[in-house]
């Protein structure tokens, strides 16, 4: 090869073998223009706020209710805290939302926030319009925090209470899935209580790719816990794990009954999302550990199967303390 045609090939990016030195998939580096964010505030006004309790009560509670067989528990929990608080709760359904909102007493209902994904709820100006008069919304990064940290924390300082999954996003088979770190962050930050929510059922009775309920009303729980407060000198991670633990033990409830339940998470053999050990499937019983100390791993269909089994219709009365 001559001296001219190897320079040649190298001014324009290729060897002398005549390959290119640049791979072809390359592309260059454009920095990611930030989104223009979708306004809220204009669903917290008086006349917003007035609007909602009147759909709250006329559509979104009669239609979720009239088409499950909701149970509620522990709103006695409730009685005597004043806001803000941040109600954390598992995540598998479209349905989560207005069912908690509809069991939720009519004093948080009416001065809570519900975080929802950016990128489905607030991609499309009617959708957004909607998500924040039914339900109050505003937008979180699925996975980031900086809106979560800005804005939510604006809320919680006006007074708000704030509806969050800490999941991110819906469980694809029902199983709790691990917990992010935003919800805990704020409540340290703020030192306001977290009050933990389970639901059970609502994945059977309403999963991904529905867009309305299956028939036959089917049974659904929702179990309010005890609110929980982070203790001095605890760090973030160490409260998520603490509201994961008393997430879990709230639908393990279901399937133990509340004495078993708590005598799991005691000894450590209740899973915990984000834990050392997976969550067991829709069932959430105790994991029976293996010999290498972790619970056993099921397939993923196995995982749907057994969240998509309806529950029982006998309530186990149990006294709670």
């Amino acid at each position: 090869m001559s001296i001219r045609r190897e320079i040649k090939l190298l001014r324009h990016g290729r060897d002398w073998r005549g390959r290119s030195t640049v791979p072809q998939s390359a592309e260059p580096h454009i920095l990611e223009q930030e989104g223009r964010e979708f306004p809220t505030s204009w669903a917290r006004t008086r006349v917003a706020v007035t609007a909602r309790k009147g759909l709250r009560r006329t559509l979104l509670k009669p239609v979720a209710f009239s088409q499950t067989k909701a149970v509620i528990e522990g709103t006695e929990y409730l009685d005597g805290v004043r806001g803000p608080v941040v109600f954390v709760a598992n995540h598998s359904s479209h349905l989560d939302t207005p069912l908690i909102l509809g069991s939720m007493p009519e004093r948080f209902a009416d001065r809570v926030a519900v975080g929802a994904a950016s990128d489905y709820f607030f991609d499309v100006r009617w959708r957004a319009t909607l998500t924040a008069i039914f339900f109050n919304a505003f937008p979180v990064e699925r996975y980031g925090s900086r809106r979560l940290r800005s804005l939510a924390l604006d809320l919680v300082d006006d007074g708000w209470s704030l509806l969050l999954y800490p999941e991110g996003t819906r469980s694809e088979d029902g199983w709790i899935n691990p917990f992010k770190l935003g919800a805990a962050a704020l409540c340290v930050t703020k030192g306001i209580p977290c009050v933990p929510i389970a639901l059970r059922g609502s994945y059977a009775a309403m999963p991904r790719g529905r867009n309305w309920p299956q028939p036959g009303k089917p049974r659904v729980t929702v179990r309010y816990g005890r609110p929980i407060l982070p203790e001095e000198g605890e760090d973030v991670r160490a409260f998520r794990v603490r509201m994961a633990k008393a997430v879990s033990q709230l639908a393990a409830e279901e399937d133990l009954g509340w004495y078993g339940a708590l005598r799991a998470a005691a000894d450590d053999s209740l899973e915990i999302p984000g834990g050392a050990r997976p969550v067991r499937p829709g069932a959430l019983k105790a994991a029976e550990p293996q010999p290498d100390g972790t619970a056993e791993q099921v397939a993923h269909w196995r995982r749907i199967w057994a969240s998509t089994q309806p529950l029982d219709d006998k309530r186990r009365r149990v006294w709670r303390a």
